[in-house]
């Protein structure tokens, strides 16, 4: 079974982005164990079987769901893990 943790900032309000990709991944691969807590403040950090493979920290941009599910695909046979790739940042503006 792959374990999927995810870190996220409550105060920023990314739980629903962490049910969403839950769901996303609990329904395209259902073995997976897939975990979401509150911890930093701007956090959104992805973790597959306890290796780092997206940290919203350093990129500042949320994973795609589809290159996390890859990366659960490759944990499950046994591969070497990689960083997933980056969801485009929409509606952001620096003032």
């Amino acid at each position: 079974m792959v374990n999927v943790d995810v870190e996220y900032c409550g105060t920023c309000n990314f739980s629903l982005q962490c049910q969403l990709l839950r769901q996303f991944l609990v329904d395209a691969a259902p073995g997976v164990q897939v975990s979401c807590h509150q911890g930093r403040r701007g956090a959104f950090e992805v973790t597959i079987d306890d290796q780092l493979v997206h940290s919203k920290l350093a990129s500042l941009a949320f994973p795609q769901h589809q290159s996390v599910l890859a990366q659960v695909q490759r944990a499950e046979r046994g591969e070497p893990l990689q960083p997933v790739q980056q969801a485009p940042i929409k509606d952001c503006s620096i003032m």
